[in-house]
């Protein structure tokens, strides 16, 4: 059996290898200027000699040269090739092996941008995509409430049609960059009277408009990740609506199912893999580098295994997605729970190869690479819980992927 990619895909490989020797060392930086960290940085996190580049700059040379946006039509700012899995795993094998920068991600590209491709109209198309794509318009989700969170279809935030305008009051909570957003994309009751499901509708919000407070929430990464969002009588065209009025449950489960997938990127962790494997060449016990350390060399290997794992049960369901007639809701319900343990699980044996160190954090002058595990562990913990606790998510692939029983319900007492 030849399992040679053939010429095609070595003629890609080498143009690959080639794009990432020209920016090895690439930095990223934000908008002040200062090297981004945590879930941003992928490089050689403690070399600042880097060339510098801004993250939209990144982003468009990123799409140009098709590592990026490659199926998305050019009239919508994406490169505009075929889906071709083989190159797909060709360029996120050669960036994470150079260590290059990922590109932007996060709710308007990962999740938005896919669903509007979906159920958008051509309007919405040409109004958002492209800016969305190009780092230019920032997105945040207006989904989970006070009391809707799980049970995301009893959310009360009210949009009434005055006038040819949504006038939108309520609350949002959990809402992830909000206080840097252009736009949200939210989840509205319009239809009082309807079944709390075929009730809702989804509006697209300048973040903006006059009515919207933002009050930031910070979490146990010692960061405001979170925000409360109040709208008072928030007012926005009538035609900023995705798919039919009260129908919005539907395009909601679309958006949902790109957030399950978005939020544990393989190649991300095969990166943060690679990552760990220089630091366990550089840390030491006893004068000793720790990758020769048999006890930990072999949580590495079987780490190792699972990430490849991973990926090769990623790349299943992107081929599933191309092949019509196939669900892969559940696989990606599972893609979600095993990603986000994997990165948590991950990101903390890399605090125990620091040992003493591992346990600084912010601004202290001995952290290594920025303070990114540390970070990065918390907020994977918290992804455990976000985007469907890793207990829901067990719960629905045992009961519609398996077939198991219902989980039995709690009898009130009266």
């Amino acid at each position: 059996m030849n399992l040679d990619y053939g010429k095609e895909y070595e003629d890609f490989k080498k143009e690959v290898e080639s794009f990432c020797r020209e920016y090895s060392g690439v930095i990223i930086t934000n908008k002040k200027g200062g090297a981004l960290t945590a879930l941003n940085a992928v490089g050689e996190l403690d070399n600042a000699d880097g060339q510098k580049l801004k993250r939209s700059e990144w982003q468009k040379i990123l799409i140009q040269n098709g590592y990026f946006a490659r199926s998305i039509p050019k009239e919508y700012g994406g490169f505009g090739g075929d889906i071709d899995i083989i190159k797909n795993r060709i360029i996120a094998a050669e960036f994470a092996s150079a260590k290059l920068p990922p590109p932007m991600g996060g709710q308007g590209i990962d999740m938005l941008v896919p669903t509007l491709l979906e159920l958008g109209t051509e309007e919405q198309k040409q109004k958002y995509i492209k800016s969305t794509l190009h780092g230019e318009m920032i997105w945040c989700q207006g989904y989970s409430e006070p009391n809707a969170g799980s049970d995301l279809a009893s959310l009360q935030t009210k949009g009434e049609l005055i006038d040819g305008n949504w006038v939108i009051n309520g609350q949002k909570i959990w809402t992830s960059t909000a206080q840097y957003s252009q736009m949200m994309f939210c989840l509205v009751r319009t239809e009082p009277d309807a079944s709390k499901h075929a009730g809702i509708s989804y509006l697209l919000i300048p973040m903006d408009t006059p009515g919207i407070e933002i009050r930031p929430l910070v979490d146990m990464t010692l960061n405001a990740g979170f925000n409360e969002v109040f709208f008072t009588d928030v007012t926005i065209p009538e035609g900023n609506i995705v798919g039919k009025r009260g129908e919005g449950w539907a395009v909601a489960n679309s958006t949902l199912g790109h957030e399950r997938g978005s939020l544990t990127n393989p190649n991300a962790t095969m990166s943060r893999l690679n990552l760990l494997i220089d630091r366990m060449k550089e840390e030491t016990i006893n004068g000793e580098k720790v990758i020769q350390n048999p006890a930990y060399r072999d949580k590495l290997i079987k780490l190792q295994g699972k990430v490849m794992a991973f990926q090769s049960n990623s790349l299943r369901v992107l081929s599933a997605k191309l092949n019509k007639g196939q669900d892969v809701k559940i696989a990606g319900m599972i893609q979600k729970l095993i990603g986000t343990e994997l990165r948590h699980e991950l990101e903390g044996f890399a605090i125990d190869v620091m040992g003493e160190l591992g346990t600084l954090y912010e601004n202290s002058p001995n952290i290594r690479d920025g303070g990114s595990w540390q970070f990065t562990y918390m907020y994977y913990l918290g992804l455990i819980i976000g985007g469907g606790t890793s207990q829901i998510q067990k719960n629905i692939i045992s009961e519609r992927g398996l077939g198991m029983p219902r989980e039995p319900k709690t009898q009130q007492v009266v």
